[in-house]
């Protein structure tokens, strides 16, 4: 039997995706800060789910007939918790919170990930495990109490992130357990129809999108939304799985590492401050996820 392919081993096309993944997640947060240049938070979040629904709409409800009848609920779930209540937490927070920063809370989505499979899904977690949530957390009480320069400052914006990153923990173990069967196009694209109507009464209904559109800074807010939707909710997504099923999923997951230099470096390039503080931060939160997903070496003899 083949032994499977290591890191050093994977086609320079398969690291293009890899990058070419972290480059999108990693400039969502920047997009979100230019889409808030003229709309609210919540206009934000709204046009960017009926855009990624929209884009998967055909595929969806083609796929409609092969979700069975119990996995309803859970596709409901997974569309809350995957797409709606993050899309609009995400915007919430960097009403406050620099582009930068986001992408570096955003990084223990994995450290939620276990503790919610260890607690509600009875998965096994090992001390090395406990040891680097310690630390990520650590790494995340510094983003959250300390400011730029280093004075305590308590920024509730960022429990907004915080919030979001469980509820993609709850869906990453919903997915796994309850949905095995289901292709990632499928759980997409009709978990998304499923959250569209809340996009589209607010749209319809408070929704002031349409009366923006004569702002100077309107319509490209407007097209950072959709570019948003499409490329960072949709078609991300269907990139990641695809990474998963032609290389493995601690491979595909090592995007969490690149999505914080990504969104730090288009952060400082649009002029936002990240002080020594902040960078140890987003350093104790990298090597928490790379300790609590690392697997053990096993011994030779």
């Amino acid at each position: 039997m083949n032994s499977p392919l290591t890191a050093e081993h994977y086609a320079p096309s398969t690291w293009a995706k890899l990058f070419l993944l972290a480059l999108i997640w990693g400039s969502s947060f920047w997009l979100i800060k230019m889409g808030l240049l003229t709309f609210t938070p919540t206009e934000v979040a709204a046009v960017r789910l009926a855009a990624a629904a929209a884009f998967l709409a055909p595929f969806a409800i083609v796929r409609m007939h092969r979700v069975k009848r119990h996995q309803w609920p859970v596709i409901l779930s997974v569309g809350l918790t995957g797409s709606l209540l993050p899309a609009f937490l995400f915007a919430l927070a960097q009403t406050q919170i620099d582009s930068g920063v986001t992408g570096a809370l955003n990084a223990l989505t994995p450290l939620f990930t276990l503790i919610i499979g260890a607690i509600i899904f009875r998965q096994w977690v090992t001390g090395r495990t406990i040891f680097g949530l310690l630390i990520g957390f650590t790494g995340t009480l510094m983003l959250v109490l300390l400011n730029a320069t280093g004075q305590l400052s308590l920024n509730g914006y960022a429990l907004f992130i915080v919030f979001a990153t469980i509820c993609y923990g709850a869906n990453l173990n919903l997915i796994k357990t309850y949905l095995p069967d289901q292709s990632p196009l499928t759980i997409t694209g009709v978990s998304l129809l499923m959250v569209l109507p809340v996009a589209l009464v607010y749209l319809i209904g408070p929704g002031e999108v349409s009366s923006k559109l004569t702002s100077t800074t309107a319509w490209g807010s407007l097209a950072a939304i959709v570019v948003l939707g499409v490329v960072g909710t949709a078609l991300a997504l269907i990139l990641f799985n695809h990474l998963v099923q032609i290389a493995t999923t601690v491979f595909a997951s090592s995007v969490t590492y690149l999505i914080p230099i990504v969104a730090m470096t288009l952060g400082a390039l649009s002029g936002e401050r990240i002080g020594v503080y902040q960078l140890g931060g987003m350093g104790l939160i990298l090597i928490g996820v790379w300790l609590a997903n690392r697997k053990p070496v096993p011994a030779r003899g």
